[in-house]
């Protein structure tokens, strides 16, 4: 081949590869291109692998090929300076390997199931009559190296096509550069986004706990003025309120610290058979001595037991009634009713209150979300209390979603397997007909 051709060749093949380089692919999809795009327009060369060094296994893994068999080349695990592809990336040149024996000697510190590995991906014990490697590098960062192998004859490679093959390197080795500092950007603006929503959590939650705080100061120091004589109704007046503010404090307390138990996955639940409407009377029992503008109703047939542990199961009904109180606060029904469905046992927790619109259902059972309330009413809490629901109901193999309509109140459903059936995980892309369900 003349020099011209030579040229010509390699021109056609450089503007090829950066062609597809430019493709707007993910990069494992574009490294797998590119090495099939030079196979395809450099013709000595029958096979090629892009190998790239794993720092964490501390091996040079294939990750693209073509010619080989990808399956056995996959199980090919380099060290560093083992064979071709190990000493140039340590000495950062290219290198043609122009005669069998000089691939055989450059492959002789092979490790026997290297060798083996490398032996299946050829299909053949026979070494290739010539190999070119180039280190995939940008400045001082190196990332691995191209290597391109003929197999059998006519055509070999040559020392001429060398600069060639460098600059493809070069192509690859800026396209990974681009994306691995894509991601870097990518991880740093979500650690920032990270970062600005736990300071808005913790501006949230200390103005929630400062409010129940400051309440209970006020009307302490009131209690204390020795100037003013307060009368026995009004002193009660006042004690009720702190222990109402205490008792908010408490709750909020509580779902800070259930949420950081299960963000760290130190929750245990301790199985054994519950009475879900046994937990629902007590919840009842508990929400209604605290509230008096509510009529809390318990409508629970007699059905089978559940397995699951008694402590968490309660809170969830404590959170779920503890929202239905705080969200209709000028009083009326809350409904805790119970359905046996086939072998499932399902809860709904139904109040008066003021409802939402459907762009807050989506959200509802998301850490730290509050539905905004139309009449622009303070309603204390953390956000905290229906994801650590959904998180508990989840854990026992259920599910849990909502209605509502804005003005006219919210419905709060979840379901657990009876132990009538053999409990099993509920798959995550099962969602229920026709409700918001956060899975």
């Amino acid at each position: 081949m003349t020099d011209i051709a030579r040229l010509q060749r390699q021109l056609y093949a450089l503007t090829e590869v950066a062609k597809t380089l430019t493709a707007p692919l993910e990069l494992p999809d574009l490294l797998d291109a590119v090495i099939r795009r030079i196979i395809g327009v450099l013709e000595p060369a029958q096979v090629g692998a892009i190998m790239l060094w794993d720092q964490l296994a501390g091996l040079f893994r294939a990750a693209a090929t073509f010619g080989y068999d990808s399956q056995s080349l996959a199980e090919l695990g380099l060290r560093a300076g083992e064979a071709i592809t190990g000493k140039v990336f340590e000495e950062g040149v290219g290198r043609l390997l122009g005669t069998p024996e000089q691939v055989a000697a450059a492959m002789a510190d092979l490790l026997p199931p290297n060798r083996a590995a490398l032996a299946r991906a050829l299909g053949s014990d026979v070494m290739p009559c010539c190999t070119l490697a180039a280190p995939i590098q940008v400045g001082a960062r190196r990332y691995g190296v191209l290597v391109l192998e003929t197999i059998r004859g006519p055509s070999v490679l040559t020392e001429s096509d060398l600069p060639f093959v460098h600059t493809i390197s070069d192509l690859i080795a800026l396209a990974i550069d681009r994306d691995r500092l894509a991601a870097r950007a990518d991880a740093i603006r979500e650690e920032r986004q990270a970062e600005r929503m736990r300071s808005e959590v913790l501006a949230t939650l200390s103005h929630e706990l400062r409010l129940p705080l400051t309440a209970i100061q006020g009307y302490s120091s009131a209690l204390l003025l020795d100037e003013v004589e307060w009368s026995t109704a009004k002193r009660q007046d006042f004690l009720r309120l702190i222990e109402q503010e205490s008792e908010n404090m408490q709750t909020m307390l509580r779902e800070i610290l259930d949420s950081a138990l299960i963000d760290v996955e130190q929750w245990i639940i301790e199985r054994q058979p519950v009475q879900l409407q046994q937990l629902a009377r007590d919840v009842a029992t508990e929400t209604q001595h605290r509230s008096k503008t509510h009529q809390i109703i318990v409508d629970f047939p007699q059905f089978p037991d559940v397995d699951g542990d008694p402590r968490w199961l309660k809170q969830v009904f404590r959170n779920i009634v503890d929202n239905a109180v705080k969200y209709s606060p000028n009083g009326g029904l809350v409904i805790i009713r119970g359905e046996l469905r086939a072998a499932n046992a399902v809860v709904l927790v139904a109040d008066q209150g003021i409802g939402m619109s459907p762009e807050d259902l989506i959200p509802l059972f998301e850490r730290y979300y509050r539905v905004r309330s139309a009449a622009n009413l303070h309603i204390p809490g953390t956000g905290l209390g229906l994801p650590i629901a959904r998180a508990i109901i989840h854990a026992h193999g259920g599910r849990i979603w909502a209605e509502s309509k804005l003005g006219e109140g919210t419905t709060v459903f979840f379901s657990l397997p009876t132990m009538s059936k053999t409990w099993e995980p509920i798959d995550a892309s099962e969602r229920a007909p026709a409700h918001t369900d956060c899975r």
